[in-house]
């Protein structure tokens, strides 16, 4: 992989306090820079349950490349409607997808000391920290980041790549240029039913800037009080997400009210951005979303590979329940 230590930094941001390390040195506490003030931005009890989450958009890629009429039509509408929709039959393979996953939430359950060695510099947004912080008074999101350049591939500072676990770095390069090729494709069909020649869009960038941001949710114990990220439009052209298939935080705003977009497993979810509402001439539109937390039970054991617990507990003496000690993350 290639690395440019004189590549371009698109901003910076001031120092906030990693959440992971809050809720692990205390699980009650929500200190007062992440309570939210302003009442109509809380998180409602019902904001998880809405009729219109059932109605977000489901688009077929496979049919979208292909040019099917039907699928550009609900492509079309999508954009127009939502400016948020699912992504089905993408092609990007299932172990692609799983393997980021797992090595992310490996990154994740790392020591602080180790992380903080990619630590997000004080004048730039790549590395682990948070992005956006430009007060010390402001609100602060209910999260933690890992945020990358991949492409164009000189942008990449490696000095600021995850290093532990030791195959991220190649999870990430596999799963960035699957997901490269399918964003590619979504611009010659955006061109298409922006009645454009195909490759217009993809012309107007010259070259694709691609970003990887990794966020992490800690648990709170004030779900109602937080905001795991703050209501935005995204300022790029498309964003890809990948969701957790368990995790239903993400909201998007809509006919008046904020709407889950529930995980379909293997899926993924594509916004539109600043950047194609104005191509478009607002035709488009670039939605607000916004990530709640949820309140879940302190997770007290770490993921293991039960073949390795197995033999690593064949290489001690049998000692009561101390084996079981090496699984749990410590407070």
């Amino acid at each position: 992989m290639a690395s440019n230590p004189d590549a371009p930094a698109y901003g910076s941001s001031l120092p906030a306090p990693n959440v992971q390390e809050i809720v692990r040195s205390d699980p009650l506490l929500v200190p007062e820079r992440y309570l939210i003030r302003n009442e109509e931005d809380l998180p409602k009890c019902g904001d998880h349950i809405s009729h219109l989450s059932s109605e977000v958009p489901i688009i077929d890629f496979s049919l979208l490349s292909k040019g099917h009429k039907e699928e550009l039509k609900k492509l079309d509408l999508a954009c127009k409607e939502w400016g948020f929709f699912q992504m089905v039959n993408h092609g990007v393979a299932t172990e692609v997808l799983q393997a980021m996953k797992d090595a992310a939430a490996e990154f994740f359950e790392l020591e602080l000391e180790e992380k903080n060695k990619i630590a997000m510099p004080p004048d730039d947004i790549q590395g682990y920290g948070h992005t956006h912080v430009v007060s010390e008074k402001q609100i602060l999101d209910w999260s933690d980041s890992l945020s990358l350049f991949v492409y164009p591939s000189r942008y990449r500072k490696l000095k600021l790549w995850p290093t532990t676990p030791k195959e991220f770095k190649e999870v990430i390069e596999v799963y960035s240029s699957e997901v490269k090729k399918v964003g590619e494709e979504l611009l010659r069909s955006l061109s298409i039913i922006m009645g454009m020649e195909r490759d217009t869009l993809l012309g107007l960038h010259k070259e694709l800037l691609q970003a990887l941001r990794v966020n992490y949710y800690p648990q709170c114990c004030m779900p109602d009080k937080v905001l795991g990220l703050s209501p935005h439009s995204d300022k790029n052209s498309i964003t890809i997400l990948l969701q957790e298939d368990n995790a239903t935080g993400l909201q998007i705003r809509q006919a008046g009210e904020w709407v889950p977009v529930k995980p379909i497993p293997n899926a993924l979810v594509v916004n539109v951005g600043d950047a194609i509402e104005i191509w478009s001439n607002g035709k488009y539109k670039s939605i607000e979303h916004r990530v709640v937390t949820t309140e879940r039970s302190v997770r007290m054991y770490k993921k293991v590979r039960f073949g390795d617990y197995l033999r690593q507990a064949f290489k001690k003496k049998i000692n009561g329940k101390a084996h079981i000690q090496t699984a749990r993350i410590e407070s």
